[in-house]
């Protein structure tokens, strides 16, 4: 109901004052000008910052200052996409398991053998996106891999309290398990994938599974620019893309709060790390640290930080980010070691770029075999674009055309 008035209260400001909407976005133009960094070899700068204005627009809207609607509303209508036309080559179906919308991909053509499942979470920090808004991508994944695709609309935070949103795709994931004779599907070729806070939850999911003995094994799980840790806000990424669109360090903070529907009123000693203890700190510097990263993920600039001096009332403010629900990078190697082939996408221009460097070392010192495909002039959120043709970003497309056709993964 709040993207019904967001949406009419956008129609009746365009028509009764249609000096508002120039404005909004001027202003937008001067914010992303002002505050934003774009670094060179970045994909279409010119693009990526106009596409930044207009999301700072909808985030700083004067529709919030009038108590219209909230920003998040707002930016989940702008953000739901543009439906593309009917494709003859899909048959795509809706339903709901559990009051979780899936959308269901499947080719139309005849096929040689039984397909391989394809989950997908979508990203959008738990607090928006839709299965619309990844529309293209599952229709191009099922197209191009011959596949089922399975495109699971958990409900968002805040309305749906964490950790409800991993209990969404976890059971989105059972009930396809659990019926793959329906949709002709190979047993032993599920794959678990995500992008974003969806790769967060299909890192999750993975490390769920291993539990389930009566299930078939997964055969992959595929990680697009994941965000798996919220113990270190100084690693190098942080440091180098903290102005770089789409995603700034503080908005990693912001979002995390949105999603857990707190406050953000310790944000600030978050970003100094001020909510981790000093024994996490010690306990987990082996598997999270600046140490581990390359060197050339350091040459654009990198200073070793020393955190804040730890406050309890912050670690307690915002402790849920620790979990290893939130956190699947702090999992044991006991864990670690069971999980399947993956497939890791990196970008450089992003700040959750070194938590996809650091769970890629993790898995691989624990013996599974990664592909790992690293974008070097993308940034987070990429994929958002992809299928709009000349809205689309290069890199993106590369992404999806390297996922696509990994022959580690897909053969």
């Amino acid at each position: 109901m709040a993207s019904v008035y967001a949406t009419l209260a956008i129609i009746g400001i365009v028509f009764i004052s249609p000096v508002v909407i120039p404005a909004l976005v001027l202003g937008g133009l001067f914010y992303d000008f002002f505050n934003s960094e774009l670094p060179p070899g970045i994909d279409q700068p010119l693009k990526l910052r106009v596409f930044h204005s207009l999301l700072i627009t909808t985030m700083i809207s004067i529709l919030e200052k009038l108590g219209i609607c909230s920003d998040l509303s707002l930016l989940r209508v702008v953000l739901d996409g543009i439906p593309p036309r009917r494709d003859s080559k899909l048959l795509i179906k809706d339903l709901k398991v559990d009051e979780v919308p899936l959308r269901i991909y499947q080719p139309k053509w005849p096929p040689t053998g039984k397909r391989r499942g394809i989950l997908y979470f979508h990203g959008g920090a738990g607090t928006f996106g839709s299965i619309r808004t990844f529309e293209r991508i599952c229709r191009y994944i099922a197209k191009k891999c011959d596949s089922v695709v399975v495109s699971v609309g958990y409900r968002l935070a805040p309305e749906h309290p964490y950790p409800g949103q991993y209990f969404d795709c976890l059971n989105a994931t059972l009930y396809f398990m659990r019926n793959l004779e329906e949709y002709h599907v190979d047993p032993a070729l599920i794959i678990i994938s995500g992008d974003s806070c969806g790769a967060n939850f299909a890192t999750v999911i993975c490390q769920i599974l291993l539990n389930k003995r009566d299930l078939p094994k997964v055969r992959a799980q595929v990680l697009l620019y994941p965000g798996l840790q919220g113990l270190d806000f100084h690693l190098p990424s942080y440091q180098q893309n903290a102005s770089v669109p789409m995603l700034f360090r503080k908005l990693v903070i912001y979002f995390c709060f949105r999603y857990l529907n707190k406050e953000p009123s310790v944000l600030e000693d978050v970003l100094q790390n001020c909510h981790v203890p000093e024994s996490m700190k010690q306990k987990y510097k082996k598997w999270i640290s600046a140490d581990i990263i390359p060197d050339e993920f350091k040459i654009r600039g990198y200073v070793p930080q020393k955190s804040a001096s730890y406050k309890p009332e912050v670690h307690e403010a915002i402790k849920e980010i620790l979990a290893i629900t939130f956190s699947p990078l702090l999992a044991e190697d006991s864990i670690i070691c069971q999980l399947p082939e993956s497939y890791i996408v990196t970008c450089e221009f992003d700040v959750l770029r070194d938590d996809g460097l650091l769970y890629k070392k993790r898995l691989e010192d624990n013996g599974i075999q990664v592909t790992w495909y690293h974008s070097e002039s993308g940034f987070h959120g990429i994929l958002a674009f992809f299928g709009y043709g000349i809205f689309s970003f290069l890199s993106g497309k590369k992404i999806m055309d390297s996922t696509a056709s990994s022959k580690n993964i897909f053969s």
